[in-house]
């Protein structure tokens, strides 16, 4: 089954970028300063940042569904970013190198599986998931924060 790796839309945070650390603040957000690679994943291209490039730490809603499964978090968003990934049947590195929990939802937002797996070792899991017939899309996790790193959807 081919599949769908989505990154977050880049206009959810344009209004953000430039804004003084002051102002960042009103928002609930920081800019930090990658220092280590890996280390920050930007949620809009699904990549780690190289050192030296900014990101804005902010609380964002991925899942907005009026279920118990309404979810929010940390994310990083790169400072600059414009498009947002969209690969088909391939895994970005920052997915690939780190351990994923994978969550299968239906239409409505209810949670119907979920799993843990090392990123090298997604792929059948996705495929898997989205196999079953009430599953509308998947969210991957990085295990470790249980930060939102990415959308899966069908291709």
């Amino acid at each position: 089954m081919s599949f769908r790796v989505q990154g977050l839309d880049a206009r959810h945070f344009m209004h953000l970028y430039g804004l003084s650390n002051g102002e960042l603040t009103q928002f609930g957000a920081q800019r930090v300063v990658a220092d280590v690679t890996p280390g920050f994943p930007d949620r809009i291209e699904v990549r780690d940042l190289d050192p030296g490039e900014t990101a804005l730490l902010l609380n964002y809603e991925h899942q907005p569904a009026d279920t118990p499964y309404r979810s929010r978090h940390a994310i990083f968003a790169r400072e600059g970013a414009e498009q947002a990934l969209d690969l088909i049947d391939r895994l970005p590195e920052a997915i690939r190198i780190r351990p994923i929990s994978l969550r299968a939802f239906d239409a409505v937002g209810y949670m119907l599986h979920a799993d843990l797996q090392h990123g090298s070792r997604l792929e059948p899991l996705i495929v898997r998931f989205l196999a079953y017939p009430d599953v509308a899309y998947l969210h991957a996790h990085y295990a470790k924060r249980g930060c939102y790193a990415a959308r899966i959807v069908r291709s």
